[in-house]
This record gives structure tokens, C-alpha cells and sequence, in this order.
């Protein structure tokens, strides 16, 4: 890889910008899970010890944590009740008024982003559903692999002139027999015959250099191709109130035919101690691959610097 595209690579950019508000989150966030992140999450100390300065930081609601946001509202998501049942997972974006929106900006290359994910962190999908028009209904053909609460996230950007993105979330229950999964801590993961692993720490207050590698049987890839105009792709959840954000690697477009690897190159800053989930999307001959981490943001107090040793997983690497 030439060094301009290395540092287009490198100019990522990952603002983990999640607060604290969790009477806000309990309105679409199950009670249990938002009480668990609160009594269990060293976040909330940090908070008490600095004053309340996370609370003060974060007079919004989270990221992805609202049914509604800027005016827009989205709609109960029509989905199957069970798993294994085939049929459409459907939802609208509304207006206060209940009007349905059927213009958008493009971002990424798409007008919505659809984003799925169990409420335990497993599960995870990235999709692109279809949009009717003479509706305002968005929808896809679905099935449920297994059952427990989703969270469903549409990501989107209105087609006003200097609109940010907005990131709108409904639960949706599955039946049957449910199975949680403990987001154990983890830096390097298989998948699909790759080899991914996440360098550098989250600091709470402070920004942190994050650079995922990809190789496979013992190699450098250099040869991810673009995928919805960049060459990798990040989501991150809180554990425990899921609050989110979707990014993707930050600099120059990449060109038709283009390729890059094996490194990619973020900047995170998590303004909370406590577990976050990553899901890192990647593309190689046309194929899109999920490598899921789990790290822990450190207060800012306790290492001062996101380029330190890797505490939460002594020899992860």
C-alpha cells in the first residue's frame, strides 16, 4: 500500500460521543439491561467522583438510544415473532406528524443504514433494505437465527442542507428458547479464514489511536476493496444501554478498482469508562466479513494516554 493511502487510512475518525442519561434510555431500552449498566458499570462512579461531569457532558440523549430524534420518528418495526419463521422485517420513517419521509442524503453510499443486534451483543447484521416510495415503508425479507430482545437501528442523514446523521432505534421480541452470550473481552478473532486484531486502548476523555489489522494464513492482506466508499467499516455498542454509533474509516474516497490492508487506522474517544462492543466490516474479493472485539475503556485517570499496554487482556495479541 502506497503511503498516501496509508494516510488516508489513518485519517479515521471514531467519536464514541455516549452519555449517560439512562431515564432517557429506559423508554426503548428493556429496565433490566439499563439497571445493570448502571449498578455494575464503573462509569457511574467516574461520574459521581468527577462531579457529574459525564451527566453535565451529555445533556442529549444518547446516540441510538430514542425512538425519536431532530423531529423524525420511526415507526414499530414489523418483523416474524419467531425464529425460523420467514417473512419482513418492515419500518417507516415518520415525521412528528406522521408523515412518512421518503427523501434522504446518501451517506456511504446508501440512503439508510439498517442495523441489528441482540440485545446481548450477539447477532449482529449491517443491512440495506428497500425502500417503497408510495409508502415511506423500508423493508427486507428476514429471518430470526435466534430469540431474545433486538435492538433495530436506521441510521440515517435527512436531504436537508447540513444535516448530521441521526440514529433511531425500536426493540423488537423474538420467541423461543433464549441463550444469552457473555461479551467476553477479546482483540483477536477467525473469521472466515482471516485472521483480525484490534490494537490500542480506549481512554475515557481522551482521544485513542485504534488500528485493526487484517491477515490470513500468516499474511498481509492488502487487498480489502471499498465497501460503501471506504475501505473498513466500524460500529460501536456500549454494553448494557447499547448506545451507538456508526462510522466508517475517514479520508480520501477510495478509487474504482482500489485496494488497501492489512492495516486500518481509527480515533476513538469514549467520554465513559466501561465495555464496548466493536464490529469491524471488511470486504475482499466481493465478499463483506464481520470481526467482532470487545475492549474496555479505562478512566481517564487511571492510564492518561490510549496508546499504553493493553490492560483489559494481558497478552492478547
Amino acid at each position: 500500500m502506497n503511503s498516501a493511502a496509508r494516510l488516508a487510512l489513518y485519517g479515521a475518525g471514531l467519536v464514541v460521543a455516549f452519555g449517560g442519561a439512562f431515564a432517557a434510555a429506559a423508554a426503548v431500552v428493556p429496565d433490566s439491561f439499563v439497571a445493570s449498566w448502571a449498578e455494575g458499570s464503573s462509569m457511574n462512579a467516574h461520574g459521581e467522583e468527577h462531579g457529574g461531569s459525564d451527566v453535565t457532558a451529555a445533556g442529549h440523549v444518547p446516540n441510538g438510544l430514542s425512538i425519536d430524534a431532530a423531529g423524525f420518528v420511526l415507526s414499530p418495526v414489523e418483523a416474524p415473532g419467531a425464529v425460523d419463521a420467514e417473512g419482513e422485517l418492515s419500518f417507516r420513517v415518520q415525521t412528528v406528524l406522521g408523515e412518512p419521509v421518503i427523501e434522504f442524503a446518501e451517506a456511504h453510499e446508501k440512503d439508510l443504514h439498517l442495523i441489528v443486534v441482540r440485545t446481548d451483543g450477539s447477532e449482529f447484521r449491517h443491512v440495506h433494505p428497500s425502500l417503497d416510495r408510495a409508502t415511506g415503508t423500508w423493508s427486507l425479507p428476514w429471518k430470526w437465527d435466534a430469540a431474545g430482545a433486538y435492538r433495530v437501528y436506521a441510521d440515517f442523514t435527512p436531504a436537508t442542507e447540513g444535516a448530521e446523521s441521526i440514529t433511531l432505534t425500536r426493540t423488537v421480541d423474538v420467541a423461543g428458547d433464549f441463550t444469552p452470550v457473555t461479551a467476553e473481552l477479546r482483540r483477536a478473532v477467525e473469521v472466515d479464514g482471516f485472521s483480525v486484531s484490534l490494537e490500542g486502548n480506549l481512554v475515557a476523555g481522551s482521544s485513542s489511536n485504534l488500528t485493526i489489522s487484517v491477515n490470513r494464513d500468516g499474511e498481509p492482506v492488502t487487498a480489502l476493496e471499498p465497501y460503501l466508499g471506504a475501505f473498513g467499516h466500524l460500529v460501536a455498542l456500549r454494553e448494557g444501554d447499547l448506545a451507538y454509533l456508526h462510522v466508517h474509516a475517514e479520508g480520501d474516497e477510495p478509487r474504482a478498482g482500489g485496494t488497501a490492508g492489512p492495516e486500518i487506522g481509527f480515533v476513538a474517544e469514549a467520554p465513559t469508562a466501561g465495555r464496548y462492543l466493536l464490529y469491524f466490516d471488511f470486504q475482499v474479493d466481493g465478499k463483506v466479513h464481520t470481526a467482532e472485539f470487545v475492549i474496555d475503556a479505562a478512566h481517564g485517570d487511571t492510564h492518561g494516554s490510549g496508546s499504553e499496554s493493553h490492560s483489559d487482556e494481558p497478552g492478547g495479541h
